[in-house]
């Protein structure tokens, strides 16, 4: 189970290693700033895996958007040709 740490800012000039290690064992570390939450500190792999998701999301709403787009009866659509053309290819 991940765990939530709260750290404020100066651990990550004091107590770097102690963050990093508790960063490796795959929890979270809150870093504040006077008081308030600044940023996250999460490992490499999990961060891999958030981009991911992110991307994937973000396809899969430009998927949904094209999909109304070409269900769409006042859609315009071209040939390969007609499409090239317009750019003089």
């Amino acid at each position: 189970m991940m765990n939530v740490h709260v750290r404020p800012a100066r651990d990550l000039r004091n107590n770097y290693v102690e963050l990093a290690d508790i960063v490796k064992n795959y929890n979270q570390v809150i870093i504040t700033n006077n008081g308030r939450g600044e940023s996250v500190l999460i490992g490499i792999d999990e961060y891999a895996a958030f981009e991911e998701y992110a991307h994937e999301r973000y396809v899969a709403a430009k998927l949904a958007e094209a999909e109304a787009l070409a269900a769409d009866s006042n859609t315009k659509w071209y040939t390969h040709e007609e499409f090239w053309s317009k750019f003089g290819l």
